[in-house]
């Protein structure tokens, strides 16, 4: 079971909050200000911490800098309830996971920034095959050298989890992490997201904003799926990359770009899809994850891994794994890799408690590897059929399948169709 901090001068806002957290199976203790705070986190083993932004003596951003100077830190999310940008930069700069403003807009946007902050905070990394161990140690030694890094894998291999442990154990630590999601940036936003934006620089900027690059000064910035990013927008972060400055959208001057970039892809950047010049600065140092079917000696340790970060999640023992669920895990392809492997087992324990975790708990179909294992073969004969019924002609054939023509290229090429 996970505690939670909540730290805040109002003592009916703090119910609030404990009225919603407690029901999802969250410990939740308070604190009236910082000072009250701190000695909580001397005696208690707390796993995020709420702090409001703006309380008399010790303030949210204080208490944020005392608590990130601890052996071994909690999360924290800061709240203000004035919403202001350059308040939620300051927070993130100086280690916050993530920011909130009071009013919350609902229960659930608070529950899902809770849920990402205690994600987010957990980077160990489970497995001791080789080809795994071989990453990370790698990742241990370019981790203060300050370069670039391309860290390439399937979904859910862990490519955020090794961006993480880079950060940390680099001499940016203190510093903050920014993540962002390329794939989930619409491409008319993605510029204004990443480099900010100023006032009137397009209809409904309203104000200066400050971007992820901004946001992570003299920390990290993690560009998951970097691949999605336009070719236009490509070109700005070889350049920040190259001359180390930003300029936002609208803006005349430049701005500096004291980051540690650090990028991540589920797909070849080298296949004539993507900028060459940026792909070369980006992968200074590439890491490439093995997926989880090519670790099947990995599988029984990280189970058991996760298995007791999910029984302490729901205040549960942990259970014991029967041989025959074991053989299961070790069979399934694990076509969403960790990700996939930890929603089987956090379902089986949610239902069965305490109890050992046999093979039918784990609701895995039979057929799972065969389907996982033809998932390429289907997905040829798609792409074959598209290209039949446009004649060949490829662009044509990306409508069809409801596709860019990159990702069509992206898909000719890992299937060996080009």
């Amino acid at each position: 079971m996970s505690t939670i901090l909540i730290v805040d001068d109002e003592a009916p806002f703090r119910a609030v909050l404990r009225e919603i957290l407690e029901p999802q199976g969250y410990r939740v203790v308070e604190a009236g200000n910082g000072d009250e705070a701190m000695e909580r986190l001397a005696r208690l083993r707390v796993d995020l911490v709420i702090s409001d932004q703006r309380m008399p003596g010790l303030d949210g951003l204080t208490l944020l800098r005392r608590i990130r100077q601890m052996p071994a830190p909690p999360a924290v999310v800061l709240l203000t309830a004035y919403g202001s940008i350059p308040e939620a930069v300051d927070a993130v700069r100086a280690g916050a996971i993530d920011y909130l403003t009071k009013p919350l807009a609902s229960p659930e946007q608070l529950i899902a920034v809770v849920e990402r902050a205690l994600a987010m905070d957990d980077d160990d990394i489970a497995g001791e095959s080789r080809s795994l161990r071989e990453v990370v140690e790698t990742a241990d030694r370019v981790a203060e050298k300050d370069v670039p890094v391309l860290i390439t894998g399937e979904s859910g291999t862990g490519k955020e989890l090794i961006a993480r442990r880079i950060h940390r154990r680099s001499r940016r630590a203190k510093k903050p992490f920014v993540a962002v999601n390329c794939a989930a940036l619409p491409e008319t936003l993605a510029e204004s997201e990443l480099f900010g934006h100023e006032r009137g620089a397009f209809t409904g900027a309203a104000r200066q904003r400050a971007g992820r690059f901004e946001e992570a000064a003299g920390g990290t910035l993690f560009l998951d799926e970097v691949g999605e990013l336009s070719p236009a927008v490509q070109a700005k972060l070889l350049r920040a990359i190259e001359d180390h400055v930003i300029r936002r959208v609208g803006g005349t001057r430049d701005v500096g770009a004291d980051i540690r970039l650090i990028a991540a892809t589920n797909r070849d950047l080298s296949d004539g899809g993507f900028r060459s010049d940026l792909y070369f600065r980006l992968a200074v140092v590439r890491l490439d994850i093995p997926p989880l079917r090519e670790r099947a000696d990995d599988i029984a340790s990280i189970a058991q891994h996760l298995l007791a970060r999910l029984a302490t999640k729901h205040g549960l023992a942990v259970p014991a794994l029967k041989s025959d669920a074991l053989d299961a895990l070790r069979r399934h392809r694990w076509p969403g890799n960790v990700r996939e492997l930890r929603n089987v087992l956090e379902r089986a324990l949610v239902l069965r408690g305490a109890e050992p975790i046999r093979a039918a708990d784990l609701a895995l179909a039979p057929a799972a590897a065969t389907l996982a294992a033809s998932h390429d073969e289907v997905e040829k004969e798609r792409v074959l059929e598209a290209l039949r019924q446009a004649h060949g002609n490829r662009e044509h054939a990306a409508k069809l399948l409801g596709v860019s023509v990159r990702t069509l290229y992206y898909r000719l090429n890992r299937l060996k169709l080009a």
